[in-house]
């Protein structure tokens, strides 16, 4: 049956591509998410095993609402890892790194799922799409805010270091 919702069949098509790609770096990022959450150790093991669960729930949400919107668009959505790994721009982890390892893959995997939703914007804007708009609006807003929320983790955890490494080189 023809879909005649507003957005023309060409601009369908291309929106519901980038959504794909979107959808294969969430999923990607999930996974990535929930491996952490399992693999994590350290002293911090208990907050970031509990983060990580937090952040990967709330991405296993979102994929249905991504995959959904595909398919009112008239697409299916791709549902294979040999897709995922066509179209994702994160690249798998292998092996368990160290957890503030850890925290900073998330952290460049938050963020390249950011960019690959802002690259759909401009053709959503221009289709007056605004079902795909608030959807990736939504998920900018969440990627942004956990990526930040990871990085300060970081920027923590280089103070304590800086602090370790003076207190040693004033004892000497």
């Amino acid at each position: 049956m023809a879909i005649d919702i507003g957005i023309s069949d060409k601009d369908r098509k291309k929106i519901a591509e980038g959504l794909s790609h979107f959808l294969a770096d969430s999923y990607t990022l999930y996974l990535m998410t929930h491996n952490f959450h399992w693999n994590v150790t350290g002293p911090q093991f208990n907050s970031l095993h509990n983060m990580f669960m937090t952040q990967y729930t709330e991405q296993w949400t979102a994929l249905d609402e991504i995959a959904e919107r595909i398919r009112a668009l008239g697409y299916p959505a791709p549902g294979t890892y040999k897709e995922y790994v066509k179209l994702a721009s994160i690249k798998e982890v292998e092996g368990v790194p160290p957890a503030m390892e850890m925290v900073a893959l998330l952290v460049k995997a938050q963020e390249a799922t950011a960019r690959t939703a802002r690259k759909s914007l401009p053709l959503v804007a221009d289709a007056n799409d605004q079902p795909t708009a608030d959807l990736l609006t939504q998920r900018l807003n969440i990627h942004e805010k956990t990526a930040w929320m990871l990085r300060s983790l970081l920027e923590g955890e280089a103070a304590v270091t800086q602090s370790s490494k003076a207190a040693k080189k004033s004892a000497k």
